[in-house]
């Protein structure tokens, strides 16, 4: 499997593009009811594009499914292959890379982290 199955990429919970911070990555967002929120992304093309830093005041939490993944946090750099998992505290910097090929990651958010690219029908 090389994506998420189709009702996990409906088009009304695709994240914004300002909110995907790695070139050439895809994502889509869930909301929780506690105001959490948990993203599946997917990443096809060549590795190494850097988003630069992210800060949140919330934790998150993400597993690698497919590929590879670079996560920089704490001054360590540390390579994710498919079922490695990791927990980012709130306030710490962190970033990462994804891999040659293709990268499928789910991250679950303590808080808000996307907004999506269609806004729901206001009634």
């Amino acid at each position: 499997m090389d994506d998420f199955p189709d009702f996990m990429r409906s088009p009304a919970n695709l994240i914004r593009a300002g909110d995907q911070h790695t070139p050439g990555i895809k994502g889509y967002i869930f909301d929780g009811v506690d105001g959490s929120q948990v993203a599946v992304w997917t990443h096809i093309g060549p590795g190494g594009q850097e988003p630069g830093l992210d800060v949140h005041e919330f934790d998150e939490w993400l597993v690698v499914v497919q590929g590879e993944y670079t996560l920089d946090m704490d001054g360590l750099r540390r390579l994710m292959k498919p079922g490695d998992e990791a927990f980012i505290p709130r306030g710490t910097p962190h970033s990462g890379q994804c891999g040659d090929g293709v990268t499928r990651t789910i991250h679950a958010f303590g808080g808000h982290r996307a907004d999506r690219e269609m806004r729901a029908p206001v009634s």
